[in-house]
């Protein structure tokens, strides 16, 4: 009976240590922000970018880590990137507090130059968005409606194409081969190097069938909860065990890079999924 007693006191230890850790590492992984790090080559990529850093921020959704989103500041200045990219959510239609993301910008506009899309989230604020967005502008945020713009180094230059969310315009989120295959075929885009801003994820096929080489996306929050191996349980329009739910993905020539996002919306806590920076680093062959 004491040998009994004795093994099941163990496991009684071992259970509540581990549970202890477990509930600490999830709390840690939802009050820090992480960096992740991406190399991709293109043969495609002028010469005068190679090396070139690109910052991604996704799906912030009005949170603030550290006094003023301080630690992720601290994060981009230390990175210390050529362009900052924002994917898409930087407010959130549930709680929407325009003041904590114009504050945030404000900050991040000092450290490099800023590029913005949409999201479904900017979408749901509805009239808000229009004041929202030229507030943006003072702040000297560069934002994209489905447009491409030149970015030039020298004598030789990259394209910066921004799609806009399509439930601006769409009213929902079905047919979003269709949408964004639309959008980027009416812009009747030049040869060259071609870096796609996108909030959606889903939407890969269409980029590949219109020769993106680099998608930046967002969206999936990573799944909200993540399994070892299996990766993300849900995302939002791709339902259960997402396929681009976070990471590279590459087909044909193009590669996309889905960011965990920052943030939080329906789901107020993340399991083993830490909010993310993004960092891609571009290499020419």
């Amino acid at each position: 009976m004491k040998a009994i007693r004795k093994r099941n006191k163990t496991i009684l230890y071992i259970a509540v240590f581990l549970l202890v850790s477990f509930i600490g590492y999830t709390i840690w992984g939802n009050l820090t922000v992480g960096i992740n790090y991406y190399d991709v080559s293109f043969e495609k990529l002028p010469d005068a970018f190679d090396k070139f850093k690109i910052a991604q921020i996704s799906d912030l959704h009005n949170a603030e880590f550290g006094e003023e989103n301080l630690k992720i500041i601290k994060i981009l200045k230390s990175e210390k990137p050529d362009i900052i990219v924002i994917t898409g959510d930087l407010v959130d239609s549930n709680r929407t507090d325009v003041d904590i993301a114009i504050n945030f910008v404000e900050q991040i506009v000092e450290i490099a130059p800023c590029y913005y899309v949409t999201g479904n989230h900017e979408a749901w604020i509805g009239t808000e968005y229009t004041e929202f967005e030229n507030q943006l502008i003072e702040s000297g945020v560069i934002v994209l409606h489905d447009e491409m713009i030149l970015l030039s180094k020298g004598n030789e230059s990259i394209q910066i194409i921004g799609l806009d969310d399509p439930d601006f315009t769409y009213g929902s989120s079905y047919g979003q081969y269709s949408i964004f295959q639309s959008k980027l075929g009416n812009m009747n885009l030049p040869e060259g190097f071609k870096l796609l801003l996108s909030h959606r994820p889903e939407a890969f096929d269409a980029y590949v069938a219109n020769n993106i080489d680099l998608v930046l996306s967002g969206h999936a929050h990573g799944g909200q909860f993540r399994l070892p191996i299996v990766g993300g349980i849900v995302a939002p329009n791709q339902g259960l065990f997402p396929k681009y739910d976070a990471g590279t993905y590459t087909e044909a020539k193009t590669t996309m890079i889905v960011s965990r996002g920052i943030g939080n919306s329906i789901i107020p806590i993340r399991i083993n999924n830490r909010p993310e920076v993004v960092i891609v680093r571009l290499h020419s062959h």
